[in-house]
């Protein structure tokens, strides 16, 4: 089962010692989900990387851990934690899992080939005098296969297994499941790395000043697929898997 957060649900009035550096950043987004905003505007990894102390995240970063701790606190003050923006934390695995596949796997079918549309087009005009492009494409195809393979299993028989070992659980099908849910992570893993890569090709999604509008969007909707897939990881890594290791 998942451990309990290192820190107790007060209200915002009284909880300003709530968020420490020797918190793990997995469970701050748990216990308040509108720091995954905050999260990502700082490059703060809170999926694959969430299982790690605030303070060892914040200095991967550069980041003054005290200063990361009162932004947040901050946020917490402006963005009280409603019960509903929790439901995921305690919503049984069949409802967890049909609003993955329904919200996260639905995008990634529909937006992939979308932005992979986007991502040869502006390759093939603008390739010439930005090589940095071809290197993108590379990574979006692979990633993109990746991506739609791991869905597709995940939604075959992945998540089949799970649902199965919940209703009828036993030692044989219990180490079946560990033995996919850490091929399951590093996957996802596998993910997060490319993604990381085709952010810094980009300078962070920044287009060139010469960009046109589908060099622009083509940036805009990578952006946005990066931080659908934070938010897609952490629910499977952080949420669902723990509850089966």
């Amino acid at each position: 089962m998942m451990t309990n957060p290192q820190y107790n649900d007060r209200t915002p009035e009284t909880h300003q010692d709530r968020f420490t550096g020797d918190v793990m950043v997995r469970d701050i987004v748990l216990q308040f989900p509108k720091s995954a905003d905050y999260f990502k505007e700082q490059r703060i990894d809170f999926c694959c990387g969430g299982a790690r102390p605030l303070a060892d995240a914040a200095a991967e970063r550069g980041l003054n851990t005290d200063e990361v701790i009162g932004a947040l606190h901050k946020l917490l003050e402006e963005h009280p934690v409603l019960e509903e923006e929790k439901v995921w934390n305690h919503a049984d695995s069949a409802a967890l899992v049909e609003h993955i596949v329904t919200k996260h796997h639905g995008y990634l079918r529909e937006e992939l080939p979308r932005i992979g549309q986007n991502v040869t087009k502006v390759f093939r005009v603008h390739g010439g005098d930005s090589p940095h492009l071809a290197e993108l494409y590379n990574l979006y195809n692979k990633l993109q296969d990746e991506l739609l393979q791991h869905t597709a299993k995940e939604e075959a028989s992945e998540f089949p297994k799970l649902l199965a070992y919940d209703a009828n659980p036993s030692e044989q099908s219990r180490t079946e499941v560990q033995d996919l849910l850490q091929v399951l992570e590093g996957e996802h893993d596998g993910a997060g790395e490319l993604l990381r890569q085709i952010r810094q090709i980009t300078d962070d999604f920044t287009p060139p000043a010469h960009a046109c509008t589908t060099y622009r969007l083509t940036y805009a909707r990578l952006e946005e697929l990066e931080g659908m897939t934070f938010e897609h990881v952490h629910l499977e890594n952080n949420i669902l898997f723990p509850r089966y290791q």
